[in-house]
């Protein structure tokens, strides 16, 4: 029995010492894989560049995978992506590369566009990239392996500025030359929209900076196209950065500068395209051309009396634009004249619209709600009124688009 037991542990271990061997033999049969491909990043840390977005801000560079017979067609594909995202089919920026090419880069432009679009990073937050660079090949009797190389880089974005503000300047030789005192003068908000501001002034020859602070911080109003030429009369787009932007202004003279920051656009009104307030005719006791910088109240409102003075505000975004804060509500129509003759009835008249038929009609206003603006001296429109709502304490009249709006603030 003991020599048994002896045989069967002698075949045992002699079992083991020969799987042993033959795994050893087995390793040793499979030949190492010579890989060749570097892969480098032309810096390991960058900061996007606001002043030259579309230039190259970073390049990889990787040398050629281990060379193959000539039955083998190597090619290469790359990869981009923000750590953690594993390089998903969602995230993943994916280029395959031309032969003989062994190098990708980006601009500043790209890679903040895909941060804010692509990847969800949040507003001035850094962060780190993956590129990744493969070779494969096809065809020959073998199949060979990849060659996978992956690098990191670090990324600082460009600053966003939100678009808010505590205060807006004008600023810049344009006004230090000019009769205003001082260095800077202070943007008011518009009371028809709390998030434009405006203001008139006399400007000289020079550059014109509208500087921004919010948060204790000061950045400048910048053209989105980066054009310092002054686009005269037009909305613009604009952003916010931290460096000095000017506009050029080359004549002197009233200018008109409109910053509204709920549509991120930038309007300035040289003298030659100055906006001027609305005019309109009408006949009363005798002709008249009255130029509309306030209204009257006329009709239930004020029991057919004497009208009722809005002292209405002009807007410094537009002279066109009237906004009434006083608070009185009714059914009215509204007048160019305030006078207690008849000419209160006869006056041009700012109203509900006619009907399609041309005939007079009472509309009641929707807070919040634009509403077309009628206006004229015709019997439909002097005889056509609004209600205004109860709540109502502001009234803004856009002359120039025929419109009129009924908040409560």
């Amino acid at each position: 029995m003991k020599i048994i037991n002896y045989l069967y542990k002698a075949l045992f271990f002699l079992c083991m010492v020969m799987c042993q061997l033959s795994c050893k033999q087995e390793i040793q049969d499979i030949p190492k894989v010579n890989e060749t491909m570097e892969l480098q990043p032309s810096s390991e840390n960058i900061t996007l560049d606001e002043v030259n977005m579309t230039k190259d801000i970073v390049t990889f560079n990787w040398k050629p995978a281990r060379a193959q017979s000539d039955d083998h067609l190597v090619s290469y594909s790359t990869m981009l992506d923000v750590v953690g995202n594993n390089f998903g089919t969602g995230t993943a920026i994916f280029n395959y590369e031309d032969d003989d090419v062994f190098s990708r880069s980006f601009t500043s432009e790209q890679l903040q566009n895909w941060a804010n679009e692509k990847w969800g990073i949040p507003a001035n937050k850094s962060f780190t990239l993956e590129f990744r660079v493969v070779a494969r090949w096809e065809g020959g009797a073998t199949f060979e392996a990849p060659e996978v190389r992956t690098v990191r880089i670090s990324v600082t974005p460009m600053k966003t500025v939100v678009f808010d503000a505590d205060k807006v300047f004008l600023s810049g030789s344009a006004v230090s030359g000019s009769a205003v005192s001082g260095s800077k003068v202070e943007m008011p908000k518009t009371l028809e929209n709390l998030d434009q501001y405006a203001y008139v002034l006399n400007l000289q020859p020079g550059e014109l900076e509208i500087p921004v602070e919010f948060n204790g911080e000061t950045n400048y109003v910048v053209t989105a196209d980066g054009s310092a030429a002054l686009n005269d009369g037009n909305a613009v787009g604009i952003k916010m950065r931290e460096p000095v932007f000017s506009w050029k202004i080359e004549t002197a003279g009233e200018y008109r500068v409109v910053v509204n920051m709920q549509k991120a656009t930038a309007t300035i009104y040289s003298p030659a395209k100055a906006l001027a307030a609305k005019t309109v005719t009408w006949t009363g006791d005798q002709p008249y051309t009255t130029t509309v910088t306030d209204l009257w109240m006329h009709g239930s409102i004020n029991g057919w009396g004497t009208p009722v003075k809005m002292d209405c505000q002009v807007s410094l975004a537009d002279p066109q634009v009237l906004v009434y804060t006083g608070g009185k509500v009714g059914t009215t129509k509204f007048i160019v004249a305030g006078d207690n003759s008849n000419n209160k009835n006869l006056a041009y008249a700012f109203s509900a619209p006619p009907t399609s038929d041309g005939v007079a009609q009472t509309l009641t206003l929707t807070l919040g709600k634009v509403a077309e603006l009628g206006g004229g001296t015709a019997s439909a429109n002097r005889n056509s009124y609004f209600t205004i709502p109860a709540t109502t304490n502001v009234l803004i009249f856009d002359l120039r688009n025929m419109t009129m709006l009924a908040l409560k603030r």
